[in-house]
C-alpha cells in the first residue's frame, strides 16, 4: 500500500521541518503515540533510531533515512512483519509550506491482516496527524 497526501502549514519550510523533525514533539501531534524513546538531542539526522511507544501496544523501531533541513525528511519503521516508509517533502507556497507525505506499507506472512487494517486506516490517520501538527505547531519558532 502506498498513499500520498498534502497538508498546508502557515509557517516557513525550515521552521516546519525543524518542528516535525524534533522527535520530542511527536506525541503532541501523532495520535497513536504516548512517548518516544530516543537517545540524544536534536537535530536527529540520518541514522538516528528511536522507539515509538503507542497506546495500542506495538513499539516499532524507527530510523531516519533522509534529513535535508527544510526540504525532506524520511524514516523507516518496522515491527515484526510490518515495514513502513514515510517521506515528508516541504514545499514553500503562497501561505507558508505544503507538507507532502508519501507512505508505503508492507506486511508479510501472518502480519498481512495488520497491513490490510493499516491500509484502510493509514491515509486518514496520517492526514489527521499532520493537520494536528499544523494546529499544534507554534506560529514562530524564533
Amino acid at each position: 500500500m502506498t498513499f500520498d497526501l498534502a497538508v498546508p502549514f502557515p509557517q516557513q519550510p525550515a521552521d516546519v521541518f525543524a518542528w516535525l523533525a524534533d522527535l520530542r514533539n511527536r506525541p503532541l501531534w501523532q495520535s497513536s503515540l504516548r512517548a518516544v524513546r530516543v537517545a540524544g538531542a536534536p537535530p536527529y539526522g540520518v541514522g538516528t533510531r528511536w522507539v515509538d511507544v503507542t497506546w495500542p501496544g506495538p513499539c516499532p523501531l524507527l530510523e531516519v533515512t533522509a534529513f535535508d533541513p527544510g526540504v525532506r525528511w524520511a524514516e523507516r519503521g518496522h515491527w515484526h512483519g510490518v515495514l513502513v516508509d514515510l517521506a515528508l517533502d516541504f514545499r514553500p507556497d503562497h501561505s507558508g509550506t505544503e507538507v507532502r507525505a508519501r507512505m508505503t506499507l508492507r506486511a508479510d506472512g501472518v502480519w498481512r491482516p495488520v497491513g490490510w487494517a493499516l491500509d484502510r486506516l493509514g491515509p486518514a490517520a496520517a492526514r489527521d496527524d499532520l493537520r494536528r501538527a499544523a494546529r499544534a505547531m507554534p506560529v514562530s519558532l524564533r
